[in-house]
């Protein structure tokens, strides 16, 4: 009778420790299982399980480990890879109010190829930028997180439609002001018509603000005082080159003059790079904490224009007919051009990327960006994120490293690393399954399998839709 008693109370224990277990059980929206988790900031790959819960990442555990989890979905990713979704560093959403539909339409392709986060470098359609932000972050319209300059500082008569014009101190106040209030999350600058003064000082000013603030550079002013006068990113290789040439004061006054013009400068400055110069180019970079969009795909696609076909192109047809007549500048400009012009654009191109390696090298930080938008011919958003990536490994910047240059330092770069940036506890999750291991092969970083962005799950099958719903007359 003891026995029988005692094996009673034995196996009423054990129920009730089984149901306390189960009841303590945390409960997760989605468990994805047996993945290759790539740590970025270590470059490690381990074999892991994550728990996400409301939009964030709850836990990481090592694979089929004991856990205290119950998911009320699982993605198995069993020889899969995972890595945070990828940043499209430099984007562009403009061209007037007949482009806005074509615009919203990017929004598609940048999820379909795993891109969930964009940093929109100045254009002409702030509200609806601004309302697709909105929409996006509360879930009610399906599209990456939109970092935005909202317009571009620049001169009088500047290039680009929807440009803030300054040509005094109070003009500067006033764009600082006006995109203050927009709510932008970084300041652009552009140099088509910005006096050197008034670019130094813009810089200046933003950074009083406490706000980030990147762009192009005047030829008027020198890398020196730009860095000096604490600009946080430079957009495009140009600039950097020019810091790099022993020739750069030189050059300066021969454009403060008129004596030289933007693109008659490349082949003397190429020409007088010097890798002293550089070096000390590098180290200021890199003390200043100055990020560089080198934009490599794009120099690539421009300087051979004349010479490769794109009307096959398979992502033309997501265009539509206003952004592809956005091209036409670009194309006749590279078509009317001299050899000598065609040549030199071409050496540029190949320099730019031995450059980039160079960067890479001495530890200065790089953005991976695409510049895709209107106007910017055959740069495709979404598709075009993965050909920087694949240009930065083509002139020997290693896979991990250029992978560095898209999620990794971009939440670094606009102070959001909090949120974004790597795989841990507390992060937004925001991840891509890849079928292949990009550290083996950065063509891999286009097999996606899933797309995890926020609480929304979007299968291989949903982001083929996607594509098949882009398609624009």
């Amino acid at each position: 009778m003891k026995t029988k008693l005692t094996t009673y109370c034995f196996a009423l224990l054990t129920l009730l420790l089984t149901a306390c277990q189960t009841e303590t059980k945390e409960k997760v929206d989605l468990a994805i299982t047996n993945a290759y988790v790539i740590h970025l900031e270590t470059g490690k790959v381990e074999l892991q399980d994550i728990y996400i819960l409301d939009g964030k990442i709850k836990a990481i555990k090592t694979a089929q480990s004991e856990q205290t989890f119950e998911a009320d979905s699982t993605i198995d990713a069993t020889g899969k890879y995972v890595l945070p979704g990828f940043w499209d560093n430099h984007i562009h959403l403009r061209g007037g109010d007949s482009l806005i539909a074509n615009n919203k339409n990017f929004l598609k392709l940048f999820i379909a190829n795993g891109v969930t986060t964009v940093r929109d470098a100045g254009g002409d359609l702030t509200p609806s930028v601004m309302d697709w932000k909105s929409q996006i972050a509360k879930e009610k319209l399906i599209g990456p997180t939109i970092f935005t300059a909202g317009p571009k500082i620049d001169g009088p008569n500047s290039t680009w439609a929807g440009s803030l014009e300054v040509q005094s101190d109070e003009d500067v106040e006033n764009a600082l002001d006006s995109l203050e209030k927009l709510q932008v999350d970084f300041v652009k600058l552009y140099d088509s018509r910005i006096s050197a003064e008034n670019y130094l000082k813009s810089i200046a000013r933003a950074e009083e603000r406490g706000l980030v603030v990147s762009g192009h550079m005047p030829f008027t002013v020198t890398l020196d005082e730009t860095i000096e006068a604490g600009m946080d990113g430079i957009e495009h290789l140009y600039y950097i080159m020019k810091g790099c040439a022993n020739n750069e004061v030189e050059v300066t006054e021969k454009l403060k003059n008129g004596e030289m013009g933007f693109w008659g400068a490349m082949p003397a400055l190429m020409d007088a790079y010097a890798d002293s110069t550089a070096q000390k180019t590098f180290t200021q970079l890199k003390e200043n904490d100055v990020f560089v969009v080198p934009t490599l795909h794009i120099g690539k696609t421009l300087s051979y224009l004349d010479e490769v076909d794109h009307s096959n192109d398979p992502y033309l047809k997501y265009m539509g007919k206003g952004i592809i007549k956005t091209y036409e500048g670009r194309i006749k400009g590279a078509l009317n051009a001299s050899e000598e012009a065609r040549e030199n654009r071409k050496q540029l191109d190949a320099f730019f990327g031995e450059l980039a390696k160079s960067l890479n090298t001495a530890g200065v930080s790089m953005l991976a960006g695409s510049d895709c938008g209107a106007f910017n011919s055959y740069v495709y958003p979404g598709i075009s994120l993965h050909k920087e990536l694949e240009a930065m490994v083509a002139n020997g910047i290693s896979p991990l490293d250029a992978l560095r240059t898209s999620a990794h330092h971009g939440a670094q770069f606009l102070k959001q690393t909090e949120d974004y940036g790597g795989i841990s506890e507390g992060k937004v999750s925001d991840l891509v399954i890849l079928e292949g291991n990009p550290l083996e092969d950065i063509t891999h970083t286009q097999k996606m399998y899933s797309v995890v962005k926020g609480t929304q799950v979007f299968s291989k099958q949903q982001l083929q839709e996607f594509l098949n719903n882009a398609v624009m007359d």
